[in-house]
């Protein structure tokens, strides 16, 4: 790209629920570009009111201007001064929402809520100088409302997605169309990009470019203390099907039944503790696997230093952010074969891929991490650091955001 971004750009982020402690790579993408020159306005549905444990996080919620405050009776007063104001514009974007309705995972009322939100969010803008670029992260609901924002005479807007629901419901989330109608869509992959192309006209192929998720310059300021001794290993992320902690418990029941020594750190929290619990219990793991609840950052940070490796034996993915913080901190990672993690970890080079859904795969995998030699886990922690250094540092990758949103104003 040979467009510059420029240095007044004034960004609008919108995000469906911010801060959040599974979001804190959109604060540090934020940050990146507001150290890049960028204004950053901040807009989230909800969030103001959710438990925020991260200290960077609980700073952001003064920054951030939140749609769904006050409830719905605001967004209902701010969609009738819209549609008075725009009315041709807001016509339009009416039957935008009701057509993107259809075969929509969510009935029609919702997106309607979705309508106002946009409403209010025009008018947010306009009272706060408004902004030259209007950003979603996800291809969700988040995106819905950006693009009904852009029909009713708001910015131009792109969108960042992550995968896995995107792809799961393409068709429900009507990608298609947000893809048409938006200037610029990243992906956080080559895998993501492919399946977006999937779904996206040929015409469109040439606006969804690669942008990492990155991290900042501070996690490679210190050299990595040497891997752990201990023979622990901890999974990181939100306690959910998709993640596959049942599997990762019913693998590390065949390490206590081989008589293995080994501590296993289930850091995050979420809707299927009590499955994971009760399967805890039911393999006597107690004193071995450990569920730590929803946790800062830095104590993130903590647990991976702590351990010997990452283990993630996801079924489905983008490319998660904890494995560029494993690899940062020197800790080689345990990972299966989905979606974008394998243009990050190599096998036997930054750590272990094996089949996703096998418990059998997954204990092999933590099995020869555990009898891995110090100098072998040191190695590839190197290797680890070093791979993550060149291709997810965060200011770099803001500058190829910049220069996307600069390409996209180039092209209008």
């Amino acid at each position: 790209m040979h467009e510059q971004p420029s240095p007044a750009m004034r960004v609008a982020y919108l995000v469906n629920q911010y801060p959040k402690v599974s979001h804190t790579f959109i604060r540090r993408e934020i940050a990146a570009l507001e150290r890049q020159g960028a204004t950053v306005l901040r807009f989230a549905l909800r969030g103001w009111d959710a438990e925020v444990v991260d200290s960077e996080d609980r700073g952001e919620l003064g920054r951030t201007h939140y749609l769904l405050y006050g409830g719905l009776a605001p967004l209902a007063w701010a969609a009738l001064r819209q549609a008075l104001a725009t009315p041709r514009r807001f016509a339009l974007a009416l039957a935008l929402a009701l057509r993107v309705a259809r075969r929509a995972d969510r009935a029609w009322p919702w997106h309607l809520v979705y309508l106002a939100e946009a409403c209010a969010l025009v008018q947010r803008l306009a009272r706060h100088g408004g902004a030259t670029q209007l950003h979603a992260h996800f291809g969700t609901n988040a995106a819905e409302v950006a693009m009904l924002a852009h029909a009713l005479g708001g910015p131009p807007y792109s969108f960042t997605v992550h995968g896995p629901e995107e792809f799961d419901k393409p068709e429900a989330l009507h990608l298609r169309e947000k893809i048409a109608r938006a200037n610029a869509v990243v992906a956080i992959s080559a895998y993501g990009r492919s399946q977006l192309w999937r779904w996206a006209r040929l015409e469109d192929w040439p606006k969804v470019r690669v942008v990492h998720c990155g991290l900042e310059a501070a996690f490679f300021g210190e050299a990595p203390e040497p891997p752990s001794s201990a023979p622990r290993l901890v999974c990181v992320g939100r306690l959910c099907e998709q993640k596959g902690q049942l599997l990762l418990v019913e693998a590390a029941a065949r390490l206590a039944a081989e008589g293995l020594d080994f501590d296993l750190v289930l850091a995050g929290d979420g809707e299927m503790r009590p499955q994971v619990e009760a399967a805890i219990a039911r393999h006597g793991l107690q004193a071995r696997v450990r569920i730590t609840g929803w946790i800062s950052s830095a104590q993130v940070r903590r647990e991976l230093v702590a351990a010997r490796a990452l283990v993630l034996p996801s079924f489905a993915e983008g490319l998660p952010v904890v494995i560029m913080e494993a690899l940062a901190v020197g800790r080689p990672v345990l990972a299966t074969y989905v979606a974008g993690i394998p243009e990050l970890v190599r096998d036997g080079v930054e750590g272990w891929l094996f089949e996703a859904g096998s418990p059998s795969a997954a204990a092999q995998a933590m099995r020869a991490c555990l009898a891995a030699p110090p100098d072998m886990l040191a190695a590839m922690g190197r290797a680890g650091r070093e791979r993550v250094r060149a291709r997810h540092g965060v200011d770099a990758e803001a500058r190829r955001l910049l220069a996307v949103w600069a390409q996209a104003e180039a092209v209008r």
